[in-house]
């Protein structure tokens, strides 16, 4: 499947200034800030982009970090993972698979089964309930 590829006032269109800055500028909102950091009810994370589903709430824990966390993405091939060494370190960058829209990061501190925590921002999700 081809990536959806948009230009720049094309997405400024469609996102919030906020949703703009992460998705497409790879911006990180401010920790305990974002809509779904403290959201615990049962369904489905999307890519605010494009719609792609990402993460299920069955997957999703309190990692006490400020944004929203999971263990693991809905399928294989949801997420994308690139080299990132932006701001003086060396970490693990997650975009959308669909429409390379940053998402956040993931680490390797994580709980099991995966030992990973997708630390993802919520201006990149939409969510919709089980």
């Amino acid at each position: 499947m081809a990536k959806l590829i948009k230009t720049f006032d094309e997405w400024k269109q469609q996102l919030t200034p906020l949703q703009f800055e992460v998705t497409r500028r790879a911006a990180t909102e401010r920790p305990f800030t974002g809509e779904y950091e403290s959201h615990w009810t049962a369904g489905t994370y999307s890519c605010v982009c494009c719609g792609q589903d990402l993460f299920v709430s069955d997957t999703k824990f309190d990692a006490g970090c400020g944004w929203p966390s999971f263990f693991q993405p809905v399928a294989p091939g949801a997420v994308e993972e690139r080299r990132d060494t932006s701001l003086g370190m060396t970490r693990t960058e997650v975009v959308c698979a669909n429409c390379d829209a940053h998402l956040g990061h993931v680490f390797d501190d994580g709980p099991k089964p995966t030992g990973l925590r997708y630390c993802m921002n919520s201006a990149s999700l939409r969510f919709r309930p089980a």
